[in-house]
């Protein structure tokens, strides 16, 4: 490894969020699942309720780092700036995105033959694939193709409102009072509502809270320091105050995550200290990584297993032990072909910008 710094908080919070989310969906999915819960009920039950929960990691992650990336951009008062901006976003994600929805369209057409199961879905149409390359399944009201697959399309969204919303403001005192407005109406209102979940509304209270963690920790003004700071603790109170008429966990779990990120964001670790933290510290940033990947990969792993557990006669046995050791498989080899499509797609493909 070279001597570099990495903020190990992030790294960390990347592969566990990754975690929770492919074995929330590995509860969800499946005559896995359903065994998997009879042998382990406590441990799947919480998966299934609670695992959905990582997202709003992902998002307060996602504001963060947008911000940081975004913040130390030039003239994003210029039009074509920005817009340059949001599509090499859109780029950055496209490719091992869409060869993961291709193979999950192959996984899909396999399991097909032995799952009869309303998670595998219809075959997948033409104008079904095109509506996911340009991230309008959910918008255009579609059967999505890949579990969690929603998501990249919401971080881009989020991410092209961000660009315009630092391209309006003169100033970034203005814009952490809009983004506040934004954030609460979101947090309060537009989250509550299920009909919002396709546009960025819905998400922009954690992506928010994201956001202005790396104004109050990391932007060089000071001014613009406190007041993010001050509107933060102000966000604070009303999640506090409206948890006693309903208690939203995943607002105050966006929360604490924004709070880490004030606290210990930007805590640089160097690789070359403590070499017994070696081993650790590189799986988490090999991990990091290839998070992305993994994510979009799982679900085809999912289908597959699903179809060897039915296929193969072992899902007659109703055995929740040897579910699970499908589902460990799934985790094992979802991360190893994620290192495959982050090295010879992601990576090379980072080329590709405007």
């Amino acid at each position: 490894m070279h001597s570099k710094n990495h903020f190990l908080l992030i790294d960390f919070l990347e592969v566990f969020a990754a975690l929770l989310i492919i074995l929330h969906h590995l509860s969800s999915y499946g005559q896995l699942a359903e065994d998997a819960r009879q042998f382990l009920p406590v441990v799947m039950n919480w998966l299934y309720e609670y695992g959905r929960l990582a997202v709003q990691i992902f998002l307060v992650m996602g504001g963060y780092l947008a911000a940081q990336s975004l913040t130390r951009t030039a003239d994003l008062r210029n039009p074509r700036q920005a817009l340059r901006l949001i599509i090499n976003r859109y780029l950055r994600l496209f490719a091992p995105y869409v060869v993961a929805l291709l193979l999950t369209i192959l996984c899909a057409w396999i399991a097909r033959f032995w799952v009869q199961d309303e998670f595998v879905g219809e075959s997948e149409t033409l104008g079904q694939f095109l509506a996911h390359l340009f991230f309008l399944q959910g918008i255009l009201g579609l059967d999505s193709i890949s579990a969690g697959v929603w998501y990249v399309a919401i971080d881009w969204q989020l991410y092209a409102v961000l660009a315009i919303m630092l391209g309006m403001f003169p100033g970034f005192r203005s814009l952490i009072w809009v983004a506040t407005i934004l954030i609460v109406s979101s947090l309060l209102y537009f989250n509550r509502l299920s009909h919002y979940e396709n546009y960025f509304i819905y998400f922009i209270g954690a992506y928010g809270l994201g956001v202005l963690s790396q104004l109050a920790k990391n932007y060089a003004d000071p001014v613009v320091n406190r007041l993010a700071l001050i509107l933060i603790g102000v966000i604070g109170i009303i999640i506090l105050f409206a948890s006693f008429q309903h208690l939203w966990v995943r607002n105050i779990l966006a929360y604490a995550v924004a709070l880490l990120l004030i606290l210990w964001g930007s805590h640089a670790y160097k690789d070359n200290k403590h070499a017994k933290m070696h081993r650790l510290v590189f799986s988490i940033l090999w991990g990091s990584r290839r998070s992305y990947c993994a994510f979009l990969l799982h679900f085809s792993f999912i289908l597959i297993a699903n179809a060897v557990y039915i296929a193969s006669g072992l899902s007659v046995h109703n055995n929740g032990f040897i579910a699970l050791g499908l589902m460990f498989v799934v985790l094992v080899v979802s991360w190893f072909a994620a290192n495959y499509l982050y090295r010879w797609v992601e990576v090379p493909t980072r080329q590709l910008k405007l």
